[in-house]
């Protein structure tokens, strides 16, 4: 995940430096007559640019309140989240597929991608955890496909999606992972064989996942989610966004 937040931080210091520029167009053409956009008076761009190398923390100023603006958004989805899922968890679970005790008092929310790596080595210590605290904890899926660098997550999600309509997404889940480098038709059609799946209704069903997986999607958004796996969990003890290595802690300490 290292290498995944290194890219991203790169992406936010790109798109910083894009809105300082969006922000000097702004500059250039506001109060400007339309038909005169194209045609900056001379003198008057000098003016502006000379305002701007006198006074260049404005520029940086705007760039970071609207930043904050941004993140007060992303702070407010999130508690609101953290509320729906203190209060009534199954807003949050809705559709989505679930694994553990029904009775756990410890919800998790995981946001996973089938063609990430590290969503495949989480998944191995998810299932360990689940074994060794059975009555302990409920798992919830969420999709967040990353297609941009992806481009299976997405197919590979709509197949999964196709199988819990069978209530095989478990089962169909590890054989992803487990051969993940072999995404693709083929071995999405040879998992639903071997599960024994109905192969017509799978397929049918595969048409129409976009959808749930849209709505997770959103989800992820809403939340700024920054890349995979992403955990929230809702505890007597904890609620909010963990890492895989402290939930053995929080479920190890759990009354």
């Amino acid at each position: 995940m290292t290498t995944f937040f290194n890219w991203f931080g790169q992406l936010v210091q790109y798109l910083r430096t894009l809105a300082t520029i969006s922000l000097l167009c702004f500059i250039f053409t506001w109060s400007l007559p339309a038909q005169a956009a194209t045609r900056i008076d001379p003198q008057l761009e000098q003016q502006v640019l000379q305002i701007i190398r006198e006074h260049p923390e404005t520029i940086i100023e705007s760039v970071q309140a609207y930043q904050q603006k941004q993140q007060e958004k992303i702070n407010e989805a999130r508690q609101g989240f953290l509320q729906d899922f203190k209060t009534n968890p199954q807003t949050v679970i809705g559709n989505s597929p679930t694994k553990g005790s029904t009775q756990a008092k410890i919800l998790l929310v995981e946001f996973s991608d089938f063609q990430c790596p590290y969503c495949a080595e989480a998944n191995k210590t998810l299932k360990q955890l689940l074994a060794k605290y059975p009555d302990k904890i409920r798992l919830v899926y969420k999709n967040l496909p990353l297609v941009a660098i992806h481009s299976q997550a997405l197919p590979a999600a709509a197949a999964a999606w196709a199988a819990h309509q069978q209530g095989k997404f478990w089962e169909y889940n590890d054989a992803l992972f487990t051969n993940q480098k072999k995404l693709g038709n083929s071995l999405y059609l040879d998992i639903a064989k071997n599960l024994n799946l109905d192969l017509d209704k799978f397929k049918r069903d595969l048409t129409i996942a976009t959808p749930a997986i849209t709505k997770d999607i959103e989800l992820a958004q809403k939340l700024a989610v920054s890349g995979t796996p992403f955990f929230v969990i809702n505890s007597p003890t904890v609620s909010g966004v963990v890492q895989l290595s402290d939930i053995e802690t929080i479920l190890a300490d759990a009354k």
